[in-house]
């Protein structure tokens, strides 16, 4: 891929008022991608005076950083021959506000990846934490962030 630039857009639209102050202006926009069939509707985070039933910005970083953990680490399984059948992910960032300015530090990703046993035999649990590394370092997500990004995976295996 030498010399390929990829641009990613997207369009954020918000209408309201901050006319009355900080505590009264509604946090709720919208956010759509070019050639995305579906939008999504955002707000702020409860702490910060947004709906809690809205996905918010800090919550879609970590989906991003999951997200791309789990593609980067397909791709490197294929490659590998391994079957993966089940990837869960439980993430977890953190964003302390007491020390500015305000910012996730860490994301930490808890992958539950579930392989199938053929008849080969399995590979050892160091070469399958190798290959979520190799795939930790391939993740685009990851790699653009100045938050830690961890990885604590757990293997599964079924037949």
């Amino acid at each position: 891929m030498t010399g390929v630039t990829h641009q990613y857009r997207t369009r954020l639209e918000w209408s309201g008022s901050t006319g009355e102050g900080y505590e009264d202006y509604d946090r709720t926009h919208s956010v759509t991608a070019v050639a995305a069939s579906q939008g999504l509707t955002l707000s702020s985070d409860a702490a910060f005076r947004g709906d809690p039933s809205l996905l918010n910005p800090e919550q879609l970083l970590v989906a991003a950083a999951s997200s791309c953990q789990l593609l980067s680490f397909l791709a490197v399984a294929a490659r590998a021959r391994l079957d993966v059948i089940e990837y869960h992910d439980d993430a977890v960032a953190v964003m302390p506000e007491d020390d500015p300015p305000t910012r996730i530090t860490r994301i930490d990703l808890h992958p539950t990846i579930t392989l199938l046993a053929g008849d080969d035999p399995r590979p050892e649990d160091a070469r399958l934490n190798h290959l979520v590394e190799v795939a930790h370092r391939s993740c685009y997500i990851a790699n653009s962030l100045r938050s830690d990004v961890q990885v604590h995976p757990t293997f599964r295996w079924t037949t």
